[in-house]
Parts: C-alpha cells; structure tokens; sequence
C-alpha cells in the first residue's frame, strides 16, 4: 500500500499572504540598516565637511598670524580678504549642522563653535576699518616703513596724530562696537566645560589663555572712545593743562602703588611737556600741620613722627588702594600748603623710568652722568635705580655752627634729595620727544606697558577725562567683582627699599562644602631672597590687606604678628594685619574665610563662578595659582584678571 501524502490545501488569497509577510520581513533587515546609515550620514557628513574646512583655514590662518607685519600694510591687506573669504565659508558649512545644538552634551560645544564663529566675523570686520582708519598714521608713528619723512622728530610726529583725533574718532565708535558684540559671543564660552587635555594638547588652558588675551584687547578697545575723546584735554589742544606729577618709589610700597618721595609741577600745551619745578615731598610736608588720624598701622609700625602725633603726614596720605580715594584727601590736604590750581594729578613710579629707559637706550642727564637699565651689581637692580637711591641717601649727622646757627657738615644731598628729579624728567622728556621715527614705537610700547601694568595712575578735576581714564582701567579704582574679588594689599612701613628684593606668591584654594557654602583659604607667601645692607635691605614691617566680597566672614588667619579688626571698606570686607619679613627670609600668611554666597545662587550656566583679582599699582607681576577639586591654574598677574570656572 503506497503511502498517503498529505498535502495542505492553501488557498491563493493565503499564498498571497504568506509572501508578503516574507517580504515584510526581509524589508526590514533592509531598509532598517540604511535608514540608520542615512541619518549617520546626515549627521556627520556636515561635520566632516566643516572640519575639513577648519584644518584647512588653520593651515592658512596661522602662518598669517605668526609672520605679521605692522610694516607691510599691502600684505595685511590682502591676508585680511584671504581670512575673511575662509571664515565665511566655516560661517555657510556650519549652518549645515548647527541644529545639532538641541542635542544635550554635544549640543554645548556646537553652540559653542557658533558663537566663535560669530565673534571672528565681528573682529574681521573691525580689523578692516582699524586698519582702514589707522593706515595714514602708522608711518607717522614709526610702525611702518612707508610715508612721512624720518627726520621728524617725535613730538612732530605726535602732533600730527592729535590733530587728526577729529577724524579718528567716528571710526573708533565702530571698532568698539564690533568688538563688544564679539566679546558678547566670547563669554557663552567657558572653557571649564572642555576637557583639560584632547589628543596630548592642554585644551582647556589654551582655551583660557586665548579667552584671556581677547577679553584684555577687546576691554581696552571698547574703552578706547572715550579716551580718545578726552586725549585733546589731557594733552592740553584746546587750552593748557597743569598736573601735579606724584613720584612713588614702588621699592617702598605703599597703597597706590609707593611711597610719595617727590613731587613736581607740569604744564602740557598742545601735547609738549615742561616740568615747572619738583621737589622732596618732605620740604613739602614741613609746611603742614597734620590734623586727621592716621590708620593704626601708620602708627604702630612708622612710629617716628607718630609717636609725638598720630595724625597722618601728606607723604603717608595715599593710604587707601583705590587711588581716587587716596587723591581725594591728598589733594585737599596739599591745597592748604599751595599745591593748588592743578588741572589733576598723575603718579608715577620707577617701572616707568625703566620701561622709557629700556626703549631710549642710555641718557645723558647734565650735571649728574648718565643713567641706564644696566644691572648694577652693587644692587643687583638698574643701574637708574642704584643712582636715584645713592642720590637720596641722606644718613650722617648735620652740624650747627653754635655762633651762627649755619650747618656747617651735613650729609650729601640732605637739603633736596630729590634735586635729580626734575633735570632727569627733563632729560628723558627731551629725549623721547627729540628722538627720531626709530625709536617712537617703542616709546608707545613702554608707555602702554606702564600704564596697563598700573606704573602710571591718571586723578582728573574733569569729570568727563575721570570717566574716561576710569573706564581705560588707569586710574587705579577698585572695582566691583562679578561674584568673587581679590585684591591683596601691602604697604612697607618702615622697611626700607626692601620691596627691590621682596617676591611674593598667592595660592587660592576654593572648597565646596557640603551645604553649598564656598570656603577659600589664600596663602602669601614673601621671599626676600637677598642678604641686609642696612641700606636698601633691611627687616620689612608689612601691613597686609586683602579685600575680599562685602560681607565675606573670616574663619582663621595665620601668620600675623598683629591682627586688625575686620572692617567694610570701600564695599568690600577687608581682613588685615602686619608681619616682619627678615631678608633672606620667607613670611607666610594665611586668610581661610567663606563668601557670603553659596554654589546654588551662581548663574545657571553650570554652576560658573567669577573671580575678579585685582593687581596692586607699583607691583611687577606676582605669581598666582587657583585651585578648585580638579581645576588648576597658575599666572603672572601683570594686570587685573577675571577668572572664570566651573565648581
């Protein structure tokens, strides 16, 4: 019996079924796979494309950077279009994917790369009319090689550019535009939010330097109209001006930036200077009655004069670190003894005699040699420095005739120790503004860099030049931080020239604790690395101030022969005291306080804290280092400095 094959009836209406279920399925084994690879595509090709562009415009772009050359303005020129044509294009290609900054995490760097993008445009198109605006005067002004003739002297060349302020200054309305919308744009950028190291590169602290450096051009070009706007009355155009100059030996600091020495009255007419007369700041004093309290520090280390008074002398009266503040009572204390009819004052210190010295080269000053920057080894300082010092030095006994009443021995110098003064003011002024088209652009180098480094402190009667200077960041005010504030204060009292020698070192550790609350503890440390010569070196009595956030409460101090009082002052909380610092000895004091904030009343954006430091005038550039859980920073602080990280 054969066997019985059963085989299923399947209508065709089944059949018809069957297949498509089959199609069904192999389809999505099928289309699933190239869906997922288009929207791969769609993702990345944008992203490819764009950093395609980017090493390329890198490759461009830096050689243009490294070789610049303010000389050859056809070159900028045309390096200026080739940058512009490559930004544009990044600018187009990143539209592609910049919808991709909805996405969370990734989303913050694409935005980031936007605003960046922005920014660059922004400073593209101020570059051009800068150069457009500043290309007549470049040659002038000894940057160039082309146009003006070169036996013009300085002082020609620099009335040519005051003259033409006029024209300069609608341009400069539209540079300082530009930038402050680039500089909106920058600050979306925190570089906290970026890794500390990608492919062996230190990203996060080339992004900091490079947000540093933009923040600190763009501030200064922002508030370079309103300068410009008050330079014809600074510079006595329109009528002349008369200045009371203050000379503060930052090798004895005080407040403002050092002890005022010296003084000297000068008159500007229409941009040329001339130094009137100068004298010893104590010739000065000795017409003075003193009638106002001096701070207990004054008192407590000076001593001498304060043991008989304690009220404050003229030459102790730049007391306060805000240097209107300080002029304020200066000035209305020195009227009383004929310092009057003054158009403002202008403090100056030995880092401007350096940096003018460092661009002229030696000077002759007749009467007295010639003064240079050359080490001294005798002081292991300038050789201007070891002159001005030896000159001023007045130890020894003074010897009355008794019949006669006439000092028949004193000290060399002792009836003006500052004579030198005015015939070096003289000497330099004459040189820098004799000097030819060589030599001009380092005389502006030399005076920016005294002015940004706060070597020079403009206090102006006018309120419109006040503003200006104020808001150019030279006149020595302290500011309002944006969340926190540092400033560290010293004032040597008594000690000599000893701050020649003295180096210090901040350390700032910020701690989070457990309910919010931030607690810092700032260590400064003080090296005088060099051996007592009962003349320049010698025991420093340091009264330290630091001034923190406005109702800041201080945990422990350390360190401190004698703690002050913890006082509010100009709207901040300033912690105090003094210490001896020995030569070849080192001082540490220590300030442990908590903010009178917590970490949930920062901005949103991640938690960003703000720092504000603020650098001491007549300082050179201390050494700083911040350390927060895993960030770290360390820098010179050569001029004021926001910091910005993520706690």
């Amino acid at each position: 019996m054969e066997p019985t094959i059963l085989i299923p009836k399947i209508e065709p209406n089944k059949i018809e079924v069957i297949q498509k279920s089959k199609f069904n399925l192999k389809s999505k084994f099928v289309i699933v796979p190239v869906v997922i690879l288009a929207i791969i595509i769609l993702l990345t090709a944008p992203v490819l494309v764009f950093v395609a562009k980017a090493n390329k415009a890198y490759k461009q772009i830096l050689p243009i950077v490294e070789n610049l050359n303010i000389k050859d303005t056809n070159k900028i020129k045309n390096d200026l279009t080739l940058v512009k044509t490559t930004v544009s294009e990044l600018q187009t290609s990143y539209k592609l994917f910049s919808w991709m900054k909805i996405f969370p995490g990734l989303g913050k760097y694409i935005d980031d790369l936007g605003h960046s993008i922005k920014a660059g445009i922004y400073v593209i198109d101020a570059t051009e009319i800068t150069l457009t605006t500043v290309e007549p005067y470049l040659s002038v002004l000894g940057f160039s090689d082309s146009g003006k003739d070169n036996t013009q002297t300085s002082q020609e060349r620099i009335d040519f550019v005051i003259n033409s302020i006029p024209e300069i200054l609608p341009k400069a309305g539209e540079i300082s535009e530009k930038f402050k919308k680039a500089e909106e744009e920058m600050s979306n950028i925190n570089p906290s939010d970026y890794p500390e190291k990608f492919k062996g590169i230190a990203l996060r602290e080339k992004l900091k330097k490079g947000l540093d450096l933009f923040n600190e051009i763009s501030g200064y070009i922002s508030e370079s109209k309103p300068l410009l706007e008050a330079t014809p009355y600074l510079l006595g155009v329109d009528s002349d001006r008369t200045y009371l100059v203050l000379f503060q030996n930052d090798k004895e600091l005080r407040a403002t930036g050092g002890f005022l020495t010296a003084y000297s009255i000068m008159k500007v007419s229409k941009a040329k200077f001339e130094p009137v007369s100068s004298d010893d700041i104590y010739n000065l004093d000795a017409k003075y009655k003193p009638s106002l309290p001096a701070p207990q520090a004054v008192v407590d280390l000076i001593k001498g004069p304060y043991v008989l008074s304690q009220n404050i002398r003229l030459r102790d009266m730049n007391y306060s670190p805000d240097f209107k503040v300080a002029m304020d009572l200066f000035s209305e204390e020195a009227n009383d003894v004929g310092l009057k009819n003054v158009d403002g004052i202008i403090a100056v210190d030995t880092g401007l005699l350096v940096n003018l010295l460092d661009a002229l080269g030696e000077i002759g000053v007749p009467g007295f040699g010639n003064f240079s920057t050359k080490i001294e080894p005798k002081c292991n300082c300038p050789q201007v420095i070891y002159e001005l010092e030896s000159f001023a030095d007045v130890e020894g006994p003074i010897i009355w005739d008794p019949l006669t009443g006439k000092i028949i021995l004193r000290p060399k110098n002792s009836d003006n120790r500052k004579k030198i003064i005015g015939p070096l003011m003289n000497s330099i002024l004459a040189n820098a503004f004799g000097s030819t088209k060589d030599k001009l652009s380092k005389l502006i180098n030399a005076v920016f860099k005294s002015v940004t480094e706060k070597h020079v402190l403009f206090y102006l009667h006018d309120l419109d030049a006040q503003k200006a200077v104020e808001g150019f960041g030279i006149a020595g005010r302290m500011e309002t931080g944006t969340s926190d504030y540092l400033h560290i204060n010293d004032s040597n009292l008594g000690g000599r020239k000893s701050n020649l020698y003295v180096k210090q070192e901040v350390e700032q550790e910020i701690e989070v604790t457990k309910d919010g609350s931030i607690e810092k503890t700032v260590t400064i440390t003080y090296k005088n690395p060099e051996k007592h010569d009962g003349w320049l070196n010698s025991v420093l009595p340091n009264w330290v101030r630091i001034y923190v956030p406005e109702g800041s409460k201080l945990v422990e101090i350390e360190g401190l022969e004698k703690q002050y009082e913890t006082t509010t002052e100009l709207g901040k909380t300033v912690f105090s005291g003094y210490f001896k610092l020995r030569p070849e000895g080192v001082s540490k004091v220590i300030f442990k306080y908590s903010l009178p904030f917590k970490k949930s009343s920062l901005p949103a954006q991640a938690g960003d804290y703000k720092m504000l430091i603020q650098k001491q005038a007549g300082t050179d550039a201390p050494l700083h280092r911040i350390i927060s859980n895993k960030f770290e920073e360390e820098f010179l602080l050569n001029v004021d400095k926001e910091i910005r990280i993520k706690l």
